[in-house]
């Protein structure tokens, strides 16, 4: 059995995690310079990544959004002053937009080389930002069921996040091209339907015993159960350059954790084609309803939010969009 802490914390509890890019503050290019974060920084709460010119941000068990947003308030801030220091500057979205993926440089340590190894060049290609949502959970069985009756909704998450239009410099006519970067890696996209809490870890184990993969954290969905933390792991959101973006990405995952009605579960084919629009078009992409007959807007479905940062950045175009991020992104 896997360790699994559901319970422990009251449920709906919030954690939060932001990736940010590590900047020279002059030329606005990816620097290697993580490790002065984690070094530097109190309290564990910056953390490496695959790439070395990203610094992960993690909260504590927060009893909602809007104290997990302060906490990554002062992380931001914590960040901006080691960065100032060391003549850095940080920056928020899915994906730089000028910087090629293979430019980015990789943190050296065994996990994050073994990932090289054993997924070659699409893991190198990895150097996408992802806001990560941890929903506490009072169960094994509740965190399945929430996970399934979420799914059908994850696009409009990513529709509302999108953050990443521009690929190796390019405006590709995507609004989040850290959707289909992920796509490339083994066991991504939607979790397969399972049926049950159970099913999933025996299926998890069996992989982990066969070699497949170490751990359950190498099961990169949108969506995952993260039984040490006793948590469903929303995972599919770009990271957002305002700190109100994330507040409002993080208010409604968990409104639609607690909120979405369980039902059968949704075809993964639905799925595969509501994320490919989302990530598209944005708030304007045409999906199939969670009820699987018609079809409407995300912008419908969500109720009419404001537009995605990456409608900006695409305006601003890759050269002004660099420096733009920095400029907002401790907000």
């Amino acid at each position: 059995m896997i360790e699994r802490h559901f319970g422990e914390s009251a449920p709906l509890t919030v954690g939060i995690e932001e990736e940010l890019m590590l900047l020279d503050a002059e030329t606005l290019e990816p620097v290697d310079a993580v490790g002065l974060f984690v070094g530097e920084a109190d309290g564990g709460r910056m953390k490496t990544e695959l790439h070395a010119s990203v610094v992960e941000l993690n909260t504590d068990i927060c009893a909602g959004v809007d104290e997990a947003v302060e906490a990554l308030r002062s992380l931001r801030a914590e960040a901006a002053r080691i960065a100032a220091a060391n003549g850095l500057a940080i920056a928020a979205a899915g994906a730089h937009p000028t910087a090629t993926f293979e430019s980015l440089p990789v943190v050296q340590e065994e996990r994050y080389l073994a990932m090289l190894r054993d997924v070659g060049y699409a893991a190198r290609r990895q150097g996408v930002n992802g806001l990560h949502v941890h929903v506490g959970m009072a169960s094994a069985d509740e965190c399945y069921d929430r996970m399934e009756a979420l799914l059908p909704w994850l696009p409009a998450v990513l529709a509302l996040s999108a953050n990443s239009p521009f690929l190796d410099g390019e405006d590709t006519g995507m609004l989040s091209n850290r959707a289909l970067v992920l796509s490339e890696l083994p066991r991504a996209g939607a979790p397969p339907a399972f049926g049950s809490y159970d099913a999933w870890e025996a299926w998890t184990e069996r992989l982990v015993a066969l070699g497949v993969m170490d751990d359950y954290t190498r099961l990169w969905w949108d969506v995952r159960p993260h039984p040490r933390f006793g948590t469903l792991e929303i995972r599919i959101a770009d990271q957002p350059t305002s700190l109100e973006r994330t507040a409002l990405v993080a208010r409604t995952i968990v409104d639609l954790v607690a909120s979405a009605r369980s039902r059968d579960p949704m075809p993964r084919g639905d799925y595969l084609q509501n994320r490919w629009a989302a990530a598209q078009s944005g708030l304007g992409a045409q999906v199939i309803h969670p009820d699987g007959d018609r079809l409407v807007t995300v912008r419908h479905l969500l109720g009419d939010p404001p537009e995605p940062e990456a409608m900006r950045q695409r305006e601003l175009g890759p050269e002004r969009a660099a420096a733009d991020l920095v400029a907002r992104t401790l907000g």
